[in-house]
């Protein structure tokens, strides 16, 4: 016989009730079948488990550690069942989200949340490359980004048609206008995003469309030090359209060039990454498409 689970449960329950009469009735079969269990234990390999004192059965040295590796691995059982457990009930389960934009991603997750209480919820946040390479390393379940490639290895659903917008401060000429033109843009000075955005790379796309891509006035890593440094009065930036649901001091004016480009937010995830929760979670965003038209 093989070191089973039966056959270490019956060791450690034994040293823990100090009896198979004791150990029987606390795993509900009876004395000769946990006894059995033992000796042939102990048979097999030629040791002993147990002695006897004062009635009671007492684990010797070798019996000791061995029950203390049979709760190591009752212990690394239990908690591979709660992680399955964790990915499976949607009543008390977990899921890490990542998201590149906080819009319309986070409205997502606050509507799952509402849908699903029980279910803990952890939010990633960073760049596209950050958030993509989060999904390939397991690091996070799902994730919201724009532009989420064409790859075999995903599996994804659309959550909203999305652009690259411009924004310049209220005072700026620029704000009084509906719309602007990647020539106006070039006139002013440029705020971009660093390279491992989804913005910037629209961005460079729609310039390189039109022409040369200018040199931007300033770049910075992240998108609120961006928006701050248009409100300042530092220069015009690039926001994707529902990216952020601040709107003081800001005007968001559409891109000509950029509308001949249409992209989504997507919800995407490995295409092995299954189970209740994740499946619940691309149902919500298949629902939001469909509330948003498509």
């Amino acid at each position: 016989m093989s070191l089973s689970n039966v056959r270490l449960e019956a060791v450690r329950t034994v040293a823990e009730s100090g009896s198979y009469a004791a150990a029987a009735r606390l795993l509900g079969v009876t004395q000769p079948n946990i006894s059995q269990l033992v000796r042939a234990l102990e048979a097999e390999y030629g040791v002993r488990l147990f002695a006897r004192h004062e009635g009671r059965l007492v684990p010797t040295a070798l019996g000791q550690k061995l029950c203390d590796a049979a709760e190591r691995m009752a212990e690394a059982r239990d908690d591979a069942e709660r992680l399955l457990q964790s990915r499976s009930s949607l009543a008390r389960g977990e899921i890490t989200i990542g998201l590149g934009n906080a819009m319309p991603g986070m409205a997502l997750v606050a509507a799952f949340h509402k849908a699903y209480p029980g279910v803990s919820i952890r939010v990633e946040t960073g760049s596209h490359e950050k958030i993509t390479r989060a999904v390939l390393s397991h690091g996070a379940d799902v994730a919201v980004l724009p532009e989420v490639p064409q790859d075999r290895r995903f599996r994804r659903t659309h959550l909203a048609r999305t652009e690259v917008v411009a924004i310049a401060p209220l005072s700026h000429a620029l704000a009084r206008q509906r719309e602007v033109t990647a020539d106006q843009l070039r006139r002013e000075p440029l705020i971009f995003r660093a390279s491992g955005s989804s913005t910037q790379r629209a961005v460079e796309r729609m310039f390189a469309r039109s022409g040369a891509v200018p040199e931007p006035f300033l770049t910075l890593d992240a998108r609120d030090g961006l928006y701050e440094a248009v409100v300042s009065g530092l220069g015009v930036g690039f926001l994707w359209r529902d990216g952020t649901s601040r709107g003081d001091g800001i005007k968001r004016l559409p891109i000509v060039e950029m509308g001949r480009a249409e992209t989504h937010e997507t919800v995407f995830a490995l295409s092995e990454t299954t189970g209740k929760i994740v499946d619940a979670f691309f149902d919500m965003a298949a629902h939001f498409e469909a509330a948003a038209g498509g």
